[in-house]
């Protein structure tokens, strides 16, 4: 003879089979989001808003700052720059810092160089990733406040950033 689950029994089974279900679900959605995650990539505007943070809200110069890099990279993962400031590195004429904006990667903000008159030069060299085509912008602060830009773009064929 067959043994018959209680009523109550069955009614308690089915919420936990629900309640199962539901967390199943929600674990195959969050694996989901960790493996195809939402990439954004900052915009113009957001790296203009960042330059405008360190600037004060002044417009920096133009000259004193130059931007090599090369006119093509064919993988972004990996682009080398150098970025030059005249400056003659003076206990009282110095560059204080050069940072650099890329802007159309996750982070418009890519590096920043703080320099002294010891650098002796006011010269970097770096490599960095580069989600898609798009503008490298440099800004130099200087000992007396003073600050200078210059924007360069770059033709990216295959993006380093998830592009």
């Amino acid at each position: 003879m067959k043994q018959q689950i209680p009523p109550v029994y069955d009614a308690c089974r089915k919420p936990r089979r629900d309640f199962l279900a539901l967390l199943g679900a929600g674990g195959v959605g969050l694996l989901a989001s960790a493996l195809f995650p939402h990439q954004s990539f900052a915009t113009v505007e957001e790296t203009l808003k960042a330059i405008d943070g360190i600037t004060g809200g002044k417009a920096p110069l133009e000259g004193k700052v130059s931007i090599e890099l090369p006119q093509i990279a064919e993988n972004g993962n990996t682009v080398p720059f150098t970025v030059s400031v005249d400056s003659p590195m003076t206990d009282q004429d110095y560059v204080k810092a050069i940072r650099i904006f890329a802007e159309e990667n996750p982070y418009p903000e890519v590096f920043t160089f703080h320099l002294t008159p010891q650098s002796g030069k006011a010269e970097v060299k770096a490599r960095m990733r580069l989600a898609k085509t798009q503008n490298v912008v440099a800004v130099a602060e200087m000992s007396d406040g003073a600050m200078f830009i210059a924007k360069e773009q770059i033709k990216v064929t295959i993006g380093g950033c998830g592009g």
